[in-house]
């Protein structure tokens, strides 16, 4: 299948595995860039650029395909080096990077010398069409359904991709409740060049996560995320557990005037506890509304092998079948 996010990419499958903290090591970039999609090293999960520079190099001694980098811009009481970080996909030949949080355009100058292509994740039309004006190559669509920060304005993708669809003229890929064929068929019809898939990934054999984490994720139906840090407009979807309902349960007495410090426990250095050692009720951990449709722990290749083989099947059989 061909489309201008394959092109662009030099992938075989126009699905992207976008980057998530503890998850996007090199074992997962290489497994989804050797199954004919484009794999994603979490840049900051990362400690230092020392750190991603191994990790890098880590992963092209396990695939030769096309692979990216995931920078995300966070504000920080003691930011990352993000300057190092940025020196280091560069000098490491890395040509695709994906770009999150705030607007990446402090950085496009040196991506753009270096030949870098930047797809940045964005929640609305508006941040989709600034990114587009500052020279990012393409953009990651979040829909409301996504694990993760959906943004503010709690638009689910049947309208946001459409939207954005007819605002932009550079390739975007749908995010958000992707997780089959029926997902990517539905986002090309939609408008968008292709889909990224994060939670979905998580609950592959290839994942470099606890087992918990997986079993959860097969357990879990469409009805057990939880919004939380909305007060703070900083809105995170993540799988409800007891730390998740200790935020929600400060949330509500503390009303508008909570603060980060006020759930710091169960926020701060959660991810480890969670996807390390399997501790399922340690806090809140980024987790789509997609889990309702994931029912099984494939290998990664047989998971996109799937959703080629399902999406030919729906175009070829189903949608054409219907003009007979």
């Amino acid at each position: 299948m061909k489309t201008r996010i394959t092109e662009l990419f030099g992938i075989e499958h126009p699905i992207i595995q976008g980057g998530m903290h503890y998850v996007g090591f090199a074992e997962m970039a290489a497994a989804v860039s050797e199954a004919g999609g484009l794999g994603i090293i979490t840049g900051l999960t990362q400690k230092t650029p020392e750190g991603l520079r191994k990790e890098i190099r880590r992963c092209r001694e396990m695939t030769k395909k096309p692979f990216g980098v995931n920078l995300t811009f966070l504000p920080a009481v003691t930011p990352p080096d993000y300057p190092g970080f940025v020196r280091t996909i560069i000098e490491e030949g890395i040509k695709i990077v994906e770009t999150a949080g705030n607007n990446p355009s402090q950085v496009m100058p040196f991506f753009k010398e270096a030949g870098v292509k930047v797809i940045h994740k964005c929640t609305s039309v508006r941040h989709s069409k600034k990114a587009e004006a500052i020279g990012c190559d393409a953009v990651s669509v979040d829909g409301f359904e996504c694990g993760g920060h959906p943004g503010e304005d709690d638009v689910p993708n049947f309208i946001l991709l459409p939207r954005a669809a007819e605002e932009l003229k550079i390739p975007f890929v749908a995010s958000g409740g992707m997780a089959d064929g029926r997902s990517l068929v539905a986002a090309l019809a939609l408008g968008a060049e292709g889909m990224n898939m994060g939670t979905r990934f998580i609950a592959t054999k290839d994942a470099p996560v606890h087992q918990n984490v997986k079993d959860a994720l097969v357990k879990a139906s469409e009805l057990d995320t939880r919004l939380v840090m909305r007060p703070l407009r900083n809105t995170e979807r993540v799988l409800n557990n007891a730390g998740v309902a200790k935020i929600l349960e400060k949330e509500k007495q503390l009303g508008a005037g909570i603060k980060f410090e006020d759930i710091l426990n169960e926020v701060a250095g959660i991810y480890p506890k969670v996807m390390v050692e399997g501790d399922m009720e340690a806090g809140a951990w980024s987790c789509g509304m997609v889990a309702g449709l994931i029912h099984d722990i494939p290998t990664v290749k047989e998971l996109i092998d799937r959703i080629m083989r399902e999406a030919d099947e729906i175009i070829s059989k189903r949608l054409m079948g219907m003009r007979g």
